[in-house]
């Protein structure tokens, strides 16, 4: 049986090599196929990695409160309708300890975008209103000076602490510690430098500017509302019990009497991992589901050109029939041309769908995304055995048809 298997080995190699261009071609449906499957699948395990791994930066001890009902989100124009229902107000309540139990601190938020001047330079960036305890709440530092007090917070002081971005932006090689700079129409003292962070999800860390909250509410854009408050718990509290209590204390602070009311929502850390877990799952699951199509488009041309060599090949098939082949060796062998087609397919995909899911991840670190590059061991096992599948499912009936062929008719056969 094994010197069998090779000879029928030898004899698909040859047939596949007497038209290497056609058995390319033939294969080219399965190489993208398996690649765009181990790429989708490695990006979307890259991403959803990063995300994850970077908001439990944020600790699973936190809480996250945002204007509007469970479907609102931070304040922005949207239908020319603007969502300012939280306040300043509604953070100190939440820091008082007879209205939520084992809070750690909490931390307001104010954020919009400006362009920052220092003489000749000028640079847009995040401006982050923030209170003095934001280091609390935060996973970060100061690398250099030092961050605003509670009384800066309180009277709106001048000052700002910036992002490593924004200090190479401006100043390159000069120390930014007491150096002054405009935003909009406000002038402010340098303090402090941040620790390089990187990005997290969409927001760079290291490209803004925190300056107290009030400040940013009263002086650069003249609102008193906030984009969102987080509630920094003490280790191994009760999130839901603690989701549960700010969402009384905040009923309280807009005489809201109804839940379905709320014009706010609160959300605990695991609350927002389990759905940007669910959704990612479900767009990485569609996606590779697409990808995945295009290896039955392969798979079609695999049959396709499997029929084509059965009628080219009708005289020797008779041949080999008339000096005592069987049925079944004709059908393994043309069954053996189709998988041996799929598998090269299928490994080059897979060779493919690797390598550029390294250059993916290269490229992202270079962006100073914290992107890990994955590739799943079980997907490239499943790839390779769908690449046999496929090669079985679609070579089956141009191998039955071959084996069916009656030796003098196929002699006969011009």
């Amino acid at each position: 049986m094994g010197e069998e298997l090779k000879q029928s080995l030898s004899l698909a190699w040859r047939a596949l090599m007497s038209n290497k261009v056609r058995s390319f071609l033939t294969m080219l449906g399965i190489v993208i196929g398996v690649a765009a499957v181990i790429i989708i699948m490695s990006i979307g395990n890259g991403a959803q990695s990063l995300i994850l791994d970077q908001l439990k930066s944020f600790g699973k001890d936190l809480v996250i409160v945002l204007p509007g009902d469970s479907d609102g989100g931070p304040p922005s124009e949207t239908l020319g309708i603007t969502v300012t229902t939280l306040k300043y107000d509604d953070a100190k309540a939440l820091s008082e300890p007879n209205n939520v139990a084992n809070v750690k601190a909490v931390a307001a938020y104010y954020q919009t975008s400006a362009n920052v001047i220092w003489r000749d330079k000028s640079y847009e960036t995040i401006i982050n209103g923030v209170t003095a305890n934001y280091f609390d709440v935060e996973d970060s530092s100061i690398e250099q000076g030092r961050f605003f007090t509670n009384e800066e917070v309180d009277s709106a002081a001048h000052v700002a602490v910036l992002g490593s971005v924004v200090v190479d932006e401006l100043f390159g090689d000069v120390d930014p510690i007491g150096q002054r700079l405009r935003i909009k129409n406000q002038t402010v003292e340098v303090i402090g430098v941040l620790k390089s962070r990187g990005k997290v999800g969409m927001q760079d860390y290291d490209d803004q500017i925190l300056v107290p909250v009030v400040f940013a509410q009263k002086m650069i854009a003249g609102v008193d509302y906030l984009s969102s408050i987080r509630v920094k718990l003490v280790p191994n509290a009760d999130a839901d019990r603690a989701v549960l209590e700010i969402e009384e204390t905040l009923r309280e602070q807009h005489n809201i009497l109804k839940k379905e009311d709320d014009d706010f929502s609160v959300h605990s850390f695991q609350d927002v991992l389990d759905t940007i877990t669910r959704i990612t799952n479900t767009i990485n699951y569609f996606l590779a589901t697409m990808a995945g199509l295009s290896l039955v488009v392969g798979g079609i041309g695999i049959m396709n050109i499997m029929l084509v060599s059965v009628t080219e090949r009708t005289r020797e098939i008779g041949l080999r029939k008339a000096i005592g082949a069987t049925n079944g060796q004709i059908l393994r062998q043309f069954l053996l041309e189709s998988v041996c087609l799929t598998l090269i397919g299928g490994s080059i995909g897979i060779i493919s769908g690797v390598l550029v899911s390294y250059l993916a991840a290269v490229v992202a670190h270079l962006l100073r995304y914290q992107w890990d590059f994955v590739i799943s061991i079980p997907a490239l096992l499943i790839a390779v055995l769908i690449s046999i599948a496929i090669g079985i499912i679609f070579g089956l009936y141009p191998a039955r048809r071959a084996s069916n062929l009656e030796p003098v008719d196929a002699l006969r056969y011009e």
